[in-house]
């Protein structure tokens, strides 16, 4: 299915894990980005890091409660910000 926004492919609501929702919440705020390219940025970040999406969310979720994240994740999501013109902050 298109997201509405035009992004990339996702499973229908419902069958999406509620974890990676958070964690695109988490990236939306942060980022201040569309839904799409939250879930564009936590694809290519699991991708590039060779960890599972859930896990990525897992801890993008986390880092937003206690604001500790890994650093190869945090770098990948830097970089996935400043490649899309966003101010790396995380």
């Amino acid at each position: 299915m298109l997201d509405p926004e035009g992004g990339a492919c996702r499973p229908q609501p419902g069958v999406f894990d509620v974890v990676i929702d958070q964690a695109a919440g988490v990236l939306i705020a942060v980022g201040r980005m569309t839904s799409a390219e939250a879930w564009d940025v936590l694809r290519e970040t699991s991708m590039r890091t060779d960890i599972k999406l859930r896990n990525v969310a897992e801890l993008l979720v986390e880092w937003g409660r206690s604001g500790a994240l890994c650093a190869d994740i945090r770098t990948e999501l830097n970089r996935q910000l400043a490649q899309r013109g966003r101010e790396p902050r995380i």
